[in-house]
């Protein structure tokens, strides 16, 4: 059987940009439902099985760095 992973980051260092700025919680949602749809969109297409949830690839590749989240400024100054 499969060993499942449990899956809780910590969600502090996303909430902060480069710059030290915070990200609201909305634009982080935002963009782990898009990244994991694009995930999700490629695997169909490629006619792949995907066996870890998407929105999960998504926080993990959001964790490593791979993407960044850029809050558009009209959000930021809400």
């Amino acid at each position: 059987m499969a060993e499942k992973k449990m899956f809780n980051p910590d969600l502090r260092e996303l909430l902060t940009d480069e710059d030290g700025n915070q990200i609201s919680r909305y634009s982080l949602v935002t963009a782990t439902a898009k990244l994991a749809r694009e995930i999700s969109d490629k695997a169909a297409e490629d006619h792949e099985i995907i066996t870890e949830k998407p929105v999960s690839t998504a926080l993990d590749k959001l964790l490593s760095g791979e993407y960044t989240i850029e809050e558009p400024a009209e959000i930021r100054e809400l």
